[in-house]
């Protein structure tokens, strides 16, 4: 298995693995059209675009024998703290617990380290059983937050961190 840095050329790929990735995943936690949502918000061109362009976001594809099988999104010293906040990490559901998602956290960690992060920090919905993968990987709760993304939907999440 290996890392690719994705740039622009690589989002048809990220794009193809979310629609794959996203319906499953959520399909018993968020509402069909909050997860059409998202997609759109998170996933469209122009918010890929903007992701890297404008946020600073780093993409990671993981990739073996030709085919993709995840990716991960990151950014460095996330709201001017010393943190790297991994926003997206999505593994394809045939491959979750096969070692893909700590293969692309060993990566963040290598990298955030190198940058000269102290913490790694993400997002996960509450009712996510990924949950427990991030705790046997050292994250904590640190608090439960509700986002509100609008056209009526929230993000219902625990911010979990983990010490470099």
């Amino acid at each position: 298995m290996k890392i690719i840095e994705a740039s622009k050329d690589h989002f048809f790929i990220i794009q193809s693995l979310a629609d794959r990735i996203w319906p499953p995943t959520f399909a018993n936690i968020l509402t069909s059209d909050q997860i059409r949502y998202m997609m759109d918000m998170m996933y469209s061109t122009s918010a890929l675009e903007e992701q890297i362009e404008m946020l600073g976001h780093h993409y990671l594809l993981a990739e073996e024998n030709g085919e993709y099988l995840g990716y991960v999104s990151y950014e460095f010293d996330y709201k001017d703290a010393d943190i790297t906040k991994i926003h997206k990490i999505y593994v394809l559901p045939s491959l979750q617990g096969k070692g893909v998602g700590r293969f692309f956290i060993d990566a963040v960690v290598r990298i955030a380290k190198e940058y000269g992060n102290a913490e790694l920090s993400l997002n996960v919905n509450r009712f996510n059983k990924a949950i427990d993968f991030y705790k046997r990987l050292g994250f904590e709760v640190i608090k439960s937050e509700d986002i509100d993304i609008g056209n009526g939907f929230l993000m219902e999440d625990y911010v979990m961190n983990k010490k470099l």
